[in-house]
């Protein structure tokens, strides 16, 4: 699972008596009426870059007590793939200051996978529920283009353990459909793993070929909650970007061709681990202890002091049981908050 599509959104806590004072099933008026006088809701810039990130630094200081891991360069690579005219919105204070971000990510249009982010400051004054009904109020347009019979969502992803933002969802009409766990531990260099019999392994800079990569996690990934398969074009838009090392992309050789996979990056404040992958003919032998364990070892060699992922906490391939056993610790808790919001009849 990539940490990628889990930034953490905040709600604003008081905005409930914002929600009571409007009419939130209807989305056909200006939703910056809910706004506070003095606030301007619009579309960001490339210039605003460096006022959103920082926005979203300091919502993460505010729930976790700790940054994110992503850069100002990710952010803008991030944007570079969204339509900012169109998927991403901001909301300025009176005072110039920026109160509020969010962002959809369109997926094959019935999917819309939105994260909001209020600044501690500005809660309550109405920015958290004007951005989660203008990210409706988006999907709504896009029924009439969903294939006939198809049901078109909206999925607000959250700190699972921030409870004005699960009340605000669940009044909107939100129920959770799943939860996933950022896993970590601290990292030493150790002995080699264990291996299956005659698997051997080789990164993708010796490949010099990202395409077993590619189809590898695609493969496996098909056996986990909501995946959505994309083109190999934009798979390796999204994952080499800003902090690509194809040193730490690491492909597990069994004779009949690539058996497992897992995929690193460093990162400020960790090594993660974005995907893990063990193909269905080679599970139950140990390769994804190995695969885990080498990884680990890979990322303290480079001077990594913990070692993180990002897993389904109901993962149907025993994932959570591996990664407990290697003795990863739950760190932080995201939901998964969803919504129906019409269907192309």
């Amino acid at each position: 699972m990539s940490s990628r599509v889990l930034r953490l959104p905040t709600m604003a806590p008081s905005a409930r008596a914002t929600i009571h004072a409007a009419d939130s099933a209807d989305l056909g008026h200006d939703v910056s009426d809910l706004l506070e006088t003095g606030y301007v809701l619009r579309h960001p810039t490339p210039t605003d870059a460096p006022r959103v990130h920082a926005l979203v630094t300091g919502v993460e200081m505010a729930e976790f007590g700790e940054p994110g891991d992503r850069s100002l360069e990710d952010l803008l690579a991030f944007w570079r793939r969204l339509d900012l005219a169109r998927d991403t919105w901001i909301v300025v204070a009176p005072d110039g200051d920026l109160a509020g971000y969010s962002f959809v990510q369109r997926r094959q249009i019935a999917r819309h996978e939105v994260e909001v982010y209020v600044h501690p400051t500005h809660e309550g004054c109405g920015i958290g529920t004007t951005l989660v009904h203008q990210a409706e109020a988006g999907a709504r347009e896009a029924v009439s283009l969903a294939p006939p019979g198809t049901e078109v969502f909206v999925t607000n992803w959250i700190n699972a353990r921030n409870r004005p933002a699960v009340d605000l969802l669940e009044r909107e009409g939100y129920l959770p459909v799943r939860y996933f766990w950022r896993m970590g531990m601290a990292l030493q260099p150790a002995p080699p793993p264990s291996w299956p019999t005659g698997m051997t392994v080789r990164s993708a800079a010796d490949i010099a070929d990202l395409q077993p990569f590619y189809e590898i996690v695609e493969e496996g990934m098909a056996d986990h909650w909501d995946h959505l398969p994309i083109p190999f074009d934009q798979w390796i838009e999204r994952r080499c970007g800003p902090g690509f090392d194809d040193r730490l992309w690491f492909l597990a050789m069994a004779n009949e061709g690539p058996a497992g996979a897992v995929l690193c990056r460093s990162s400020a404040d960790a090594g993660w681990v974005d995907f893990l992958v063990v193909r269905r003919a080679y599970r139950q032998q140990g390769l994804g202890s190995a695969l885990l364990a080498f990884a680990f070892d890979q990322l303290a060699q480079r001077g990594h002091p913990r070692g993180r992922l990002v897993v389904d906490a109901h993962s149907l391939t025993g994932a959570t049981r591996l990664y407990e056993r290697a003795g990863m610790q739950v760190e932080q808790e995201y939901a998964a908050y969803r919504k129906g919001v019409g269907d192309h009849g």
